[in-house]
């Protein structure tokens, strides 16, 4: 085993989000990431429930909440007219079996930094400016050389890289997909201070000079992330603002220009190395699926991961393409249909509350009333009065136990290995923690 277990490139949620899993499991690795400083727009900004629910289980979701908020409703501007409608998340109350039930706005750069955070507290730490220049792979290991010269050795390497991942193109992986939009029709977002907007509302102007423009309140800052067609902005951000809204436009904090695009590769893992999040699949913003998959992504490669280093199966890794990348290409298809149909209906559709694993390799007995080998499990209220969830953070796998009904064996992120009688004294050849119910 080389001295770094893990050589994860691309330091965005995807790759934050598989550090943490590997420092809390005692695993080596390193982080490293191209850019110099760390990224400080809102570019994905929705948190969806089941991402959420991961926060939870690593640490950070006090630090999530306090950050954000729910989204806030439409406000449709029509000349002298204003509308307010619906919203794309929902305000529901928390329950026993869904204890984050809406979709929580946090601007990409806050949640990155939070996750930054959270690592530093594990031991761990980004390396910004160390791009990967090259590597190679056999059946021992990889490496790898950094532009800086040095040369890093490593089990694996997982690329968390992005859209343009440098590790997907030297694999000779390619995206297929279409983008959405013809070329021309390049969106522009960027996030920007403007005098007196209220900012109890996500303002739209649909038919404003030169085409739509939208300005969403960045919760906790003084920013809306603006976005418009790029052609419509191209008198300057500050100046169709301004001719738009009548109101002042101050800083402009960040700004990127971007493409709608469905793509994704047909294959997450090459040998040693491993693939995640943008890097394996890119989505348009409608819906709110990008940073949400990505993050999922490493959560059920963590855990395989970390097994495998310690001796399970290497067939363990084979799961995570088999089971993830079915859920890419579902989701692609249905960000594809809100981007399509400009639809702003949300919730159950796009929570990932419902995504599983019933057909993986991984999942096996037989249902227990709704739940399927394969599902996430529920929150659940334990005769005790405490939580199902505080006994499933950490680490390790558990195993329920009521006295008259199966058991049920949850594998480490939570979703469902097994129902039925058998007992699992341990689970990838590490004990699992039992608890017992009955549920209340």
């Amino acid at each position: 085993m080389f001295d770094n277990t893990v050589l994860i490139v691309g330091a965005g949620p995807t790759g934050l989000t598989l550090a943490l899993d590997l420092a809390r499991r005692g695993i080596s690795f390193r982080l490293i990431e191209a850019a110099a400083t760390p990224f400080e727009g809102s570019r994905g900004k929705g948190i969806q429930p089941r991402t959420l629910e991961i926060f939870d289980d690593l640490g950070v979701i006090d630090a999530i909440t306090a950050a954000g908020g729910l989204y806030p409703k439409f406000r449709t501007h029509l000349g002298s007219l204003s509308l307010r409608g619906g919203s794309v998340g929902s305000s529901k109350q928390p329950t026993e079996s869904v204890p984050y039930p809406n979709v929580w706005m946090v601007p990409q750069g806050r949640t990155e930094a939070i996750l930054r955070e959270r690592l530093r507290a594990l031991g761990g730490d980004v390396e910004f400016g160390k791009a990967l220049a090259t590597f190679t792979q056999n059946e021992h290991g990889v490496d790898a050389t950094l532009a800086t010269g040095e040369t890093v050795r490593a089990d694996f390497l997982v690329g968390c890289d992005g859209g343009r991942s440098t590790v997907r193109k030297m694999l000779g992986l390619r995206m297929e997909g279409a983008a959405l939009d013809e070329k021309e029709n390049q969106w522009l977002i960027a996030d920007i201070e403007v005098e007196g907007l209220d900012r109890r509302d996500w303002h739209s102007w649909p038919f404003a000079k030169g085409g739509f423009i939208a300005l969403c309140p960045l919760p906790h800052t003084s920013l809306f992330q603006f976005t418009s067609k790029a052609k419509t902005a191209e008198a300057g951000i500050e100046s169709v603002v301004h001719k738009v809204t009548g109101h002042r436009a101050g800083r402009v904090a960040w700004s990127s220009v971007y493409q709608p695009q469905v793509r994704m590769v047909d294959r997450y893992r090459v040998g040693r190395v491993l693939m995640a999040g943008d890097a394996a699949h890119v989505h348009p913003p409608s819906g709110g699926q990008g940073l949400n998959t990505g993050v999922q992504d490493a959560y059920n490669l963590g855990w395989k991961l970390a097994h495998v280093t310690r001796g399970a199966p290497d067939s363990l890794l084979d799961t995570y393409e088999a089971e993830r990348l079915p859920i890419a290409a579902a989701v692609l298809g249905l960000s594809k249909r809100l981007y399509r149909t400009k639809s702003i209906k949300r919730g159950d559709a796009t929570n990932q509350l419902a995504l599983h694993y019933r057909a993986s390799p991984l999942s096996s007995g037989v249902p227990l009333g709704s739940l399927h080998p394969g599902d996430r499990m529920p929150d659940a209220r334990l005769d005790d009065g405490s939580r199902l969830f505080d006994h499933l953070r950490g680490s390790h796998a558990t195993e329920f136990v009521t006295p008259q009904g199966p058991r049920i064996l949850i594998r480490p992120d939570g979703y469902i290995a097994h129902i039925g009688s058998t007992r699992f004294a341990e689970y990838a050849g590490e004990p699992t923690l039992e608890i017992r119910g009955p549920l209340r």
